[in-house]
């Protein structure tokens, strides 16, 4: 059950909405690098190099750059982009439709810490399977790390949502599947839920229809 007043739903993407699997970008890269080097990348922590490029301070070609240097690969771009998405599954059909119907109930906003290449890699996966616009159809607003410039679980890119669209924290729920983000969104004060595995956002709201 959501607690009493929720009037604002904040959706993470990654493990909420498409199904990912980190451990598939790890092993790819790994056979990409002449000394086999893991990618200092999951779920809970990450290297300077993959913040840069969730936050918008380095490009494409930087990224991909650092990861030949960082983790000597030798691999033409395409290479490193097929690796880099590895990690990003599917979306459920069931999904989308239980977003559309909150989305007649709610309001819905999407905070995903992301990057330019897997943003082109997930819109094309909406493109491929769904009648929709785009995932971006799905809410009043979406905000994507590299795009705004900042990433969970700062409490600044909470703070940021709620003011700019006149949110009450007391009414606005953040969903999420890594603990660290859950957290920082409590500290503005927002209600959470963390959605541990095997825990679905289908299940979760399956009585606030």
């Amino acid at each position: 059950m959501l607690p009493d007043g929720i009037k604002n739903i904040i959706f993470d993407l990654g493990g909420v909405i498409i199904n990912i699997k980190f451990q598939l970008s790890l092993d790819a890269f790994q056979k990409l690098s002449k000394s086999g080097k893991v990618l200092e990348f999951t779920q809970k922590q990450q290297s300077a190099l993959f913040d840069a490029y969730e936050t918008g301070r380095i490009s494409d070609a930087e990224f991909r750059a650092g990861l030949r240097e960082h983790y000597e690969i030798e691999a033409t771009d395409e290479e490193i982009d097929a690796a880099w998405n590895a990690l990003l599954l599917d979306i459920p059909a069931e999904r989308i439709e239980l977003l559309q119907a909150l989305g007649k109930k709610y309001r819905l906003f999407l905070l995903s810490n992301t990057n330019a290449i897997h943003l082109v890699k997930f819109t094309q996966i909406v493109a491929d399977n769904f009648t929709i616009p785009s995932l971006d159809s799905l809410f009043e607003k979406t905000y994507y790390s590299h795009l705004i410039g900042q990433r969970k679980p700062d409490a600044i890119v909470f703070e940021q949502i709620l003011a700019q669209n006149n949110l009450q924290a007391g009414e606005t729920l953040f969903v999420d599947d890594s603990i660290q983000h859950i957290e920082g969104a409590k500290t503005v004060g927002l209600h959470t839920l963390f959605l541990a595995p095997p825990l679905t956002i289908n299940e979760a709201f399956k009585d606030a229809l």
